[in-house]
C-alpha cells in the first residue's frame, strides 16, 4: 500500500461539504471509510479527534508529512462504522463514548464496555435520533484481568482525599510493584454536546468555557475561532493579541501549580508553597487586567469582552520582573535537592514510540520527544508573528515532564512581556455575521491541543458542537507509565500528567 499518499488527495474521493472552514470536510461511503482506516496504519495521518452525531461519525486528521488538516465523515444510516481504533489506539475510548452517546456501533472495536454511561443517566444514547429509556440499574464494570502468582488489587477512588475530580483507579500489584493500572472515568459527564444544541452562540460559548475550568481560556479561544471560521468573522487585531495574553497567563499559572504539586507529591512541600504564592500573584493580576482571576468568559466570538488599560499593563510588567526572579530561585532549589531529583528521575517513563502512537501532545508529548505545538503547527494569530521556543526532552519521565513545564514558563513569560509591550491599538470586538456554516479550530492549551468543531445556523444558534480535550490521548499513557513503579509513586506520576477528568468526561 502506498504510504506516501497525501491526506487531502485521498479524501477527495469523498463528497466535499461546502460550508466547512478553515479546513475541508469530506463525506465518505463505507468502503472509502474502511480504506481510510486501513491506510492510516501505513500513513502519517494523526488522529486529532473523533466524535459522533445521531447518524454520522467524524474524525479530525492531520497529515504529518505536509501539515494538511481535514475532517472525514461517515454517514451511519445503518448505525455502524468501521472502527478507527484498529489503526489508532487513541480512538478506543473515543469510540466507546460515541457508542454511549449516539448509539453508533464501531465494527472491530475490541473493548465493548461502556465508557461515559455508568447506567445512571436519565436516558441512554442521548445524542441518538431516538434516545432510549434510562437503564434499570447501574452497570457493573469489568476491569481487565492481570494474571500471576501473589497479585492483589488496590481500588482507589472515585472519591479522593484531595479537592479533585472523581475518577477510579484499579491497581493490580505484586507487593508494592504495579503490574497493571486501569482507569474508569465518566463521573463528571455533563452532556456538553446536548447542552449547547439550539443555544445562541453567546450562551454556547459560556458552556464550552466550562468544559475544563483550568483551561477555560483555551476552550473559549478555540470555540471563538471555530465560530469565526464558520461565519467568516474578522477579529480586531488588538483582540487577537489580548487573547494570546490571556492564554499565556493561563499557561504559566497552571504550570506553576503543577511544578509545585509534583514536588509536593515527592514530599517536598516547600516548592508547592513557593509556586502557589507565584500563581496567586499571577491570578490576582488577571483579576486586575480582565476582571476575573481565570479570565473566564473574557474571550468571546468576535473578539474579547474586556479591554485593558495602560496602568494595568504597567503593573503586569512589574509583576513579571519580580516573578521571574522568584521562579528561578525556586528552580535552583529543585535542581540542588538530590533527594527530590531521586524521586523524579527515572520515574513514570513514557517511551517515545507510545507518545507518537497516541499522538499525545503538551508536556506529556514534549517530554518524550514529540515536539508538536498547535501555536506553531497549524499556527494561528498572533503566534504566527511571534518567536518562541518549544522545549523538547527525550527521557519521558516525571523529571522531563517537570522540566518541559519549567522551560515553557520561561518562554511564556517572554511572550507575555512582548504581548503587553507591543499590544496594538483599536477595537476589541466585532459583530459575528448572521451566516450559517461550520468551523473547526485548534488551540494550544497548557495540556496540549484543544480542538473545537461547531455548526451554526444563520440565526446565530449552535446546531452541533464537539470540544476535544488533549487528556483523551494522555490518560491511557498514564496507565503505561505507572507499570513497574511502586504504588507510592502513583501520585507523583499522576500529577506529572495532570490529565483533566472533566475535559475527558464531556
Amino acid at each position: 500500500m502506498d504510504a506516501s499518499i497525501a491526506l487531502l488527495d485521498f479524501l477527495k474521493i469523498g463528497q466535499p461539504v461546502p460550508d466547512a472552514r478553515p479546513w475541508p470536510r469530506f463525506v465518505l461511503d463505507g468502503k472509502s471509510w474502511r480504506h481510510m482506516v486501513e491506510r492510516m496504519e501505513h500513513c502519517a495521518w494523526v488522529l486529532l479527534a473523533e466524535w459522533g452525531e445521531a447518524d454520522a461519525v467524524h474524525v479530525l486528521l492531520r497529515d504529518e508529512a505536509n501539515g494538511a488538516i481535514a475532517i472525514a465523515t461517515r454517514d451511519c444510516h445503518d448505525g455502524r462504522f468501521f472502527s478507527v481504533s484498529l489503526a489508532r489506539p487513541g480512538a478506543i475510548r473515543l469510540e466507546r463514548a460515541i457508542r454511549d452517546l449516539c448509539g453508533l456501533a464501531p465494527e472491530g472495536l475490541e473493548d465493548h464496555r461502556h465508557w461515559l454511561d455508568h447506567g445512571r443517566w436519565s436516558e441512554r444514547r442521548p445524542l441518538a435520533a431516538t434516545p432510549q429509556e434510562a437503564a434499570k440499574a447501574a452497570y457493573s464494570y469489568r476491569f481487565l484481568p492481570a494474571e500471576g502468582e501473589g497479585l492483589h488489587q488496590i481500588p482507589v477512588g472515585p472519591i479522593h482525599a484531595g479537592i479533585i475530580e472523581p475518577g477510579h483507579f484499579r491497581f493490580h500489584a505484586s507487593g508494592e510493584t504495579v503490574v497493571r493500572l486501569e482507569e474508569r472515568l465518566g463521573y463528571t459527564h455533563k452532556g456538553i454536546a446536548k447542552l449547547v444544541m439550539g443555544k445562541p452562540i453567546a450562551d454556547a460559548a459560556r458552556i464550552v468555557a466550562r468544559v475544563s475550568g483550568d483551561s477555560t481560556v483555551a476552550y473559549s479561544f478555540a470555540f471563538a475561532r471555530a465560530v469565526e471560521a464558520a461565519t467568516g468573522c474578522e477579529v480586531p487585531l488588538r483582540a487577537v493579541w489580548l487573547r494570546a495574553l490571556m492564554a499565556e497567563i493561563e499557561r504559566v499559572a497552571n504550570h506553576l501549580f503543577d511544578i509545585g504539586a509534583i514536588c509536593n507529591d515527592a514530599a517536598f512541600g516547600i516548592m508547592l508553597a513557593h509556586m502557589g504564592r507565584l500563581r496567586e500573584r499571577l491570578l490576582n493580576a488577571n483579576e486586575h487586567l480582565f476582571g476575573h482571576r481565570l479570565a473566564m468568559d473574557r474571550i468571546v466570538p468576535g473578539g474579547v469582552a474586556v479591554d485593558v488599560d495602560d496602568i494595568a499593563l504597567e503593573s503586569l510588567a512589574y509583576l513579571l520582573s519580580n516573578l521571574r526572579k522568584r521562579f528561578e530561585r525556586a528552580v535552583t532549589l529543585y535542581d540542588e535537592t538530590p533527594s527530590l531529583l531521586d524521586r523524579t528521575n527515572g520515574t513514570g517513563i513514557v517511551p517515545s514510540w507510545i507518545v507518537h502512537r497516541f499522538a499525545a501532545g503538551g508536556f506529556v508529548g514534549r517530554a518524550s520527544s514529540r515536539g508538536h505545538d498547535a501555536r506553531r503547527v497549524p499556527g494561528y494569530p498572533p503566534y504566527d508573528v511571534l518567536d518562541f521556543p518549544i522545549p523538547v526532552h527525550s527521557d519521558g519521565d516525571v523529571h522531563a515532564r517537570l522540566m518541559v513545564r519549567v522551560e515553557e514558563v520561561r518562554a511564556s513569560l517572554d511572550l507575555i512581556a512582548t504581548l503587553a509591550a507591543d499590544l496594538p491599538s483599536g477595537p476589541v470586538q466585532a459583530d459575528v455575521p448572521g451566516k450559517a456554516g461550520e468551523g473547526t479550530a485548534l488551540v494550544e492549551s497548557f495540556r496540549g491541543e484543544v480542538a473545537v468543531w461547531v455548526r451554526v445556523d444563520a440565526e446565530g444558534r449552535v446546531l452541533a458542537c464537539h470540544p476535544h480535550d488533549p487528556s483523551w490521548f494522555q490518560w491511557p499513557l498514564l496507565e503505561g507509565a505507572v507499570e513497574g513503579n511502586i504504588v507510592a509513586d502513583f501520585p507523583l506520576c499522576n500529577k506529572s500528567f495532570n490529565c483533566s477528568y472533566s475535559g475527558a468526561d464531556l
